[in-house]
C-alpha cells in the first residue's frame, strides 16, 4: 500500500450515494493513511447521518451538489447506478473535484470522452475503478507478461458470472440504470482482456440470453483484433459464481482469478475475502508444470483509492492518460457487444 510520508494531509474523499458497496469501499478504506473518507450524502439526510454514523464520517449532505460545495473536500467517490455516472462524474469536475468512478466508467463512448473532457477542462484527474487493476497480484500479472514470460500473447478467455439472490428489485435488472450482464460482470472480464491485449477489438460478434426486464442476463462473445488475434469472454448473472481468466501466449500460459479483494488464506478475512490464484506455466509442453506466485493481499478499495491519491498529488497525467485510452477502449467495446448481441450479428468497434 502507499507511503503517505509526503502526503500531509491525505486526500479528502466525499461519496455519493449510500449503495451496500459505498458502504464497503467506506469501511475499507478507513484504515488508509493516505485517503480519508471525510463526507457522504444521500438524496435522503437521514439515510446519509445514518451512513456518517455507521462509518465515522465527519460531514454528510442532502443532495450530490451539496456535496460537491465543500471546500473542504478534494476528491469524490462515485458509486451511483451506471446511468448517473456520467451526469455526477461532470458536475463533479466542474466543481473542481478529482473523480474516482465505479466501473463501468459510463454507458458508451459518447459519454465517456464527456466525461474525460470535462476532467481536462477543470484540470482533474477522472479514473475508472476496477479494483482488481489496483492488487498486487495484477501487477505481478503485468510484470510476467511485459517480461516476455510466455512469449506473445496470442489469446485470452476471461470470465465472471454470479447469481442474484433477490433479482426483482436489483438495479442490474432496470435497463433504465444501465443493468445488464454485459455492463456489470461484462465489464470486468472485458478490462481484464484489454489489460492483457493493449487495444480494442476491431469486431465482435455477442450472443446474449435476455431477461423479462429487457436486460442481458448472459452473454458470451468473440473479439477480433486487428493483427489477427482473438479473445473470449462470458459473463452473466444467473450462474454459480465464476471469475478465472486464461492468458495464452506464443510461450507459456497464465491463469488467474483477478479479484477484486484478496487475502492471504482462507478464513484469515473478517469480510470472507478469498485467495485469488496467479500461476505461470512458462513452456509451451504438457509436460511443464505451473507455478504459483505469491502476491500481497487487500482490499482492492483500499489499493485503488491510494493509487488514486497518488496520481493526484503526483499530478500524474500521464498515467491517467493511459487509464483514460483504456476506459475509452471498453466503452466503445461494450456498446459495440451489445450492438451485436441486439442485432445478431458481427458489428465494428467505432473508437
Amino acid at each position: 500500500m502507499s507511503n503517505a510520508k509526503n502526503r500531509v494531509p491525505p486526500l479528502r474523499i466525499g461519496i455519493l450515494g449510500c449503495a451496500n458497496i459505498a458502504r464497503q469501499f467506506a469501511r475499507d478504506v478507513a484504515p488508509s493513511p493516505s485517503v480519508e473518507v471525510v463526507a457522504v450524502a444521500s438524496r435522503n439526510l437521514d439515510t446519509a447521518a445514518a451512513f456518517a454514523k455507521a462509518h465515522g464520517i465527519v460531514r454528510h449532505f442532502a443532495g450530490y451538489e451539496a456535496l460537491l460545495g465543500d471546500a473542504g473536500i478534494d476528491a469524490i467517490y462515485l458509486p451511483l447506478p451506471n446511468s448517473m455516472h456520467a451526469q455526477w462524474a461532470i458536475r463533479a469536475a466542474e466543481a473542481g473535484k478529482h473523480v474516482l468512478c465505479e466501473k463501468p466508467l459510463c454507458l458508451g463512448l459518447a459519454q465517456a470522452r464527456s466525461m474525460f473532457d470535462a476532467a481536462r477542462k477543470n484540470n482533474v484527474m477522472l479514473l475508472e475503478s476496477y479494483p482488481y487493476y489496483f492488487q498486487p497480484q495484477t501487477g505481478a500479472m503485468l510484470t510476467l507478461l511485459h517480461g516476455g514470460e510466455i512469449g506473445d500473447v496470442r489469446t485470452v478467455q476471461a470470465c465472471f458470472g454470479f447469481t442474484l439472490a433477490n433479482p426483482a428489485g436489483n438495479i442490474r435488472m432496470n435497463p433504465e440504470l444501465g443493468g445488464g450482464a454485459l455492463l456489470d460482470a461484462g465489464s470486468y472480464a472485458l478490462s481484464l482482456i484489454r489489460l492483457v491485449m493493449g487495444c480494442a477489438p476491431a469486431t465482435v460478434i455477442t450472443d446474449a440470453a435476455w431477461s423479462d426486464s429487457g436486460v442481458d442476463i448472459n452473454a458470451t462473445a468473440t473479439l477480433y483484433y486487428a493483427d489477427g488475434r482473438r479473445a473470449q469472454l462470458s459473463c452473466g448473472m444467473d450462474t454459480a459464481y465464476h471469475r478465472r481468466a486464461t492468458i495464452v501466449g506464443s510461450a507459456g500460459v497464465i491463469e488467474t482469478d483477478y479479484l477484486n479483494h484478496t487475502s492471504a488464506q482462507v478464513g484469515s478475512s473478517p469480510y470472507g475475502y478469498l485467495p485469488s490464484q496467479l500461476r505461470v506455466r512458462r513452456g509451451t509442453a504438457v509436460t511443464v508444470p505451473y507455478e504459483d506466485i505469491v502476491c500481497g493481499t487487500g482490499s482492492g478499495f483500499r489499493f485503488a483509492a491510494e493509487a488514486f491519491a497518488d496520481v493526484v498529488w503526483a499530478n500524474a497525467h500521464q498515467a491517467v492518460g493511459r487509464a483514460e485510452r483504456a476506459s475509452l477502449d471498453n466503452a466503445a467495446t461494450l456498446e459495440a457487444m451489445a450492438r451485436s448481441a441486439r442485432l445478431g450479428q458481427r458489428v465494428s468497434v467505432d473508437l
